[in-house]
């Protein structure tokens, strides 16, 4: 009974919690001049058991995004994905692309030539176009995944004439910064470049995601230009490992 009552007070967190998120991107929406409709809403299920993502889906979510290729995976044919989007948001090892490509919408982690390469190659024996975001490292941070900034042009420019693979827009992850000014300008600088590319009309290349802000920060990422945010704590809870 305990178990039961806990699965419920889960689910009724999330309800509220979706609620909450929903409204505070629908006001950081209409300060920078757009609708909560422009705005994408990712929930992030690292760790988050498929009975509590399925109630989020219940509740209008509609893109989920999965740290990890084996977690996902493992927890693929227990989600309700008919209407939700699944995508690869963390870091991708260029030897479980294979088995990637054909079960996730978008691939957020794209970082590097050698990755973009196996993606195509993978992706023409499976017979698809796989949609990616370029990850950058914004920071250029030593510890962190991403392309650096002065190579984000050059690598979608070997992209642009690949056949199985297409760049939808950008995704980053600033450094932990202890002024909110400093944040801002991590995100400031993501948009300048993001609309720097959109303007160059490169082929195979669009930038329809500016994907930034997470729990923490997502307000701050939508003032900024982000039209994609990816939540996880906030919406499912503190997580368990």
């Amino acid at each position: 009974m305990t178990e039961k009552l806990s699965v419920d007070e889960r689910f009724r967190n999330i309800e509220h919690n979706l609620c909450f998120i929903n409204e505070q991107i629908a006001l950081s929406a209409q300060k920078s001049g757009r609708t909560r409709e422009d705005i994408r809403l990712m929930a992030v299920t690292k760790t988050v058991e498929p009975i509590f993502i399925n109630h989020a889906i219940k509740c209008g979510v509609d893109l989920i995004g999965e740290n990890k290729v084996q977690e996902f995976l493992s927890k693929r044919e227990y989600l309700k994905l008919e209407n939700c989007e699944a995508h690869l948001i963390g870091h991708l090892q260029r030897n479980k692309v294979k088995q990637i490509v054909p079960f996730v919408s978008m691939i957020q982690s794209l970082d590097s030539l050698k990755l973009a390469k196996e993606i195509d190659s993978q992706s023409e024996k499976a017979g698809i176009v796989s949609d990616c975001l370029v990850e950058v490292n914004v920071g250029d941070e030593e510890n962190k995944t991403g392309i650096s900034f002065d190579d984000v042009m050059p690598l979608l420019e070997e992209i642009s004439r690949m056949q199985h693979i297409t760049v939808s827009g950008l995704m980053a992850v600033p450094p932990i910064c202890e002024e909110k000014a400093q944040l801002l300008k991590y995100f400031e600088k993501m948009h300048d470049l993001f609309v720097d590319i959109s303007r160059q009309n490169i082929d195979n290349i669009t930038m329809r995601f500016l994907s930034m802000g997470m729990s923490g920060d997502y307000n701050e990422a939508i003032l900024c230009g982000a039209n994609m945010v990816r939540v996880g704590s906030s919406i499912f809870g503190p997580r368990l490992y």
